[in-house]
């Protein structure tokens, strides 16, 4: 009996002190909760940071599908939208966010290493600009854009 009250007892310490070594970890694995306050991020800001970081990488002609581009710049004439966040969707926690890319490559980019390269820099801009760790980045890409296919230049204009 008296075994069964030692063991008893060393497992309620041993959970009281992971329980503070929880606690303590919890204000050290993010900047954004400290013990003079709490950040809140909106989706928004992590949305623009992502689209913006993805267009730094070379070999993405544009962020959005057909159907999201054509939406987004209805949105946008409207003052709706915001060209930074099209293609982009986010799912934002207390620590941690998730990034899902729609896009599309330039004809000729390996679609592998423009991919990788777009990971890397949304992860380091993410995790840099906001405390936020980001868990992971989905991409899809929707098409390729081939030089001359934004040349309107080949029909004459029906109107003058």
């Amino acid at each position: 009996m008296a075994t069964e009250q030692k063991t008893s007892e060393q497992a309620t310490a041993g959970s009281s002190a992971q329980t503070g070594s929880a606690m303590t970890r919890r204000g050290q694995d993010s900047p954004l909760d400290t013990g003079h306050g709490q950040t809140t991020i909106n989706d928004q800001v992590v949305s623009k940071v992502a689209g913006i970081a993805a267009r730094e990488v070379p070999g993405v002609h544009v962020l959005g599908g057909g159907a999201s581009r054509a939406f987004g710049a209805m949105t946008q004439r409207v003052g709706l939208g915001d060209e930074r966040s099209q293609g982009v969707s986010v799912e934002v926690g207390e620590k941690e966010a998730a990034v899902d890319l729609r896009l599309i490559v330039e004809y000729g980019e390996s679609i592998p290493q423009v991919a990788e390269a777009i990971r890397n820099n949304v992860i380091k801009r993410i995790e840099g600009i906001t405390g936020l760790s980001v868990t992971e980045v989905n991409i899809a890409v929707d098409d390729l854009h081939f030089p001359g296919d934004d040349d309107s230049q080949d029909e004459p204009s029906r109107v003058q």
